[in-house]
């Protein structure tokens, strides 16, 4: 497989820390220092996840060098929908006039978008797709309460599409080397570290140290048994995209697979949590810096508990 092009989209809006010291009492500093974010993305009253992901697919619709028609698979991946029924895949293939693709989308928390490449992988496998839209978006303002201390402050929106071909369109694509997910509700506090309830409280992350722990525990692991498996080292990776959910936990995952601050893809500081959006939209902003023969590791870990990672060669 094969990433073709990619393309995000984020909203022009930013909410600054400050912002929270008058709704719930967190200064600045003590935001900046215990998460890594200063301000984050915010979608505006006419915007939801799936025009934000028609967005950003008609970016990419721009750059392919053949029509978005040809496309036969589309998967959406969010955890926070506008509509369960005509999900952002759905609102995709009608804007976008991609009449003939079948369509799904998924939810998986923050490893979505790995889980929605490992789809792809499967459907490839079985000869029913041969060139695949994938399309993260998260709309966690939406959700979010900023009054509350815990997470509030928090959340971030955006989205991104990526072109996967099954076989190789141009020089420039880049090799979908390997791809492995796991679920991991049995660890911790598992499908209660992180919840979504739309009537009853929204998105909140009451177990936060649970999920800071084990976060970082399969944020390394999962790239060292794709590492194991596909024979290569940590030496290997050139480049780090990670979820981005917390600053710490990004350095001490950095620190496990050896990887210095330099070779490391971050949005957080700018953006917040994106969510399963966060590592894709860190990748297509930084996609000029790669070059070719560099190994590029994804590695994303979501409430459920759910983790995934990738290994790109460019």
């Amino acid at each position: 497989m094969y990433i073709n092009k990619i393309s995000h989209y984020i909203p022009s809006e930013r909410v600054p820390n400050s912002y929270f010291l008058k709704v719930n009492g967190l200064e600045d500093e003590w935001i900046f220092q215990r998460t890594g974010i200063k301000t984050r993305s915010k979608a505006a009253k006419n915007e939801n996840t799936n025009s934000m992901a028609t967005e950003a697919s008609k970016k990419l619709a721009k750059e392919l060098d053949f029509p978005i028609s040809e496309v036969d698979l589309i998967v959406g991946a969010t955890y926070s929908p506008y509509d369960t029924v005509g999900t952002l895949a759905h609102a995709v293939q009608r804007s976008l006039n991609i009449t003939n693709a079948k369509v799904v989308s998924i939810s998986s928390a923050c490893s979505s978008f790995i889980n929605a490449i490992e789809i792809v992988e499967g459907y490839f496998a079985m000869n029913k797709a041969e060139k695949a839209l994938i399309v993260a978006s998260e709309h966690n303002t939406a959700y979010a309460k900023p009054t509350n201390p815990i997470d509030g402050h928090l959340w971030g929106d955006g989205s991104v599409a990526v072109l996967v071909s099954k076989n190789k369109l141009s020089d420039k694509d880049i090799l979908i080397k390997d791809v492995i997910t796991q679920g991991l509700a049995h660890e911790g506090e598992g499908n209660f570290g992180v919840m979504l309830h739309p009537e009853e409280g929204g998105i909140s992350m009451p177990h936060g140290h649970d999920v800071y722990l084990y976060a970082i525990k399969y944020m390394a692991e999962l790239p060292m048994q794709l590492l194991k498996r596909n024979n290569m080292e940590l030496s290997d990776i050139d480049y780090l995209v990670p979820h981005q959910a917390n600053i710490r936990i990004i350095n001490k995952v950095a620190k496990k697979l050896k990887i210095s601050k330099d070779k490391i893809f971050i949005n957080i500081e700018e953006l917040g949590n994106t969510g399963c959006a966060s590592s894709p939209i860190a990748l297509s902003q930084n996609i000029h810096k790669l070059k070719k023969d560099d190994i590029v590791m994804m590695s994303v870990f979501g409430g459920g508990y759910s983790g995934g990672a990738v290994i790109l060669k460019v």
